[in-house]
């Protein structure tokens, strides 16, 4: 069972940045496992934000994020990163990390069989 925990999230101001992070346990238990970020607004249905395959060599986005986000991975500390710069209003959302059933999950989240609790991204204007 590969147990996922998110941090970094937090209140910012419109045009800051934040840089969430994902740590699976037990150790190196998603180091053959694609990594994503998706993120779920009030009222509104969970959607892909950023992919990584295993290796790191491999990275997707959402149209709404590109050159604003970036996804890195750590194998070594079992860590997925979401560097978020240049945060609007719309940014604002419940941030989830999921580990994919594959080397490479993509954006869809039927991918995905493990998920975290998820971190709260609050952006204000």
């Amino acid at each position: 069972q590969v147990h996922l925990v998110e941090s970094g999230g937090g209140l910012v101001q419109a045009g800051g940045s934040l840089r969430l992070s994902c740590t699976a346990s037990p150790p190196r238990s998603t180091s053959n496992n694609g990594m994503g970020w998706f993120r779920q607004a009030p009222g509104k249905e969970r959607e892909f934000v950023a992919a990584i395959n295993w290796k790191g060599g491999s990275t997707v986005y959402t149209d709404s994020v590109k050159g604003r986000f970036s996804i890195s991975r750590d194998n070594v500390k079992n860590t997925v990163n979401l560097q978020m710069n240049s945060l609007r209003p719309e940014d604002t959302a419940v941030y989830y990390c999921a580990a994919a059933r594959s080397a490479y999950g993509g954006i869809q989240d039927m991918n995905y069989n493990y998920w975290g609790q998820g971190t709260q991204v609050t952006v204000s204007s």
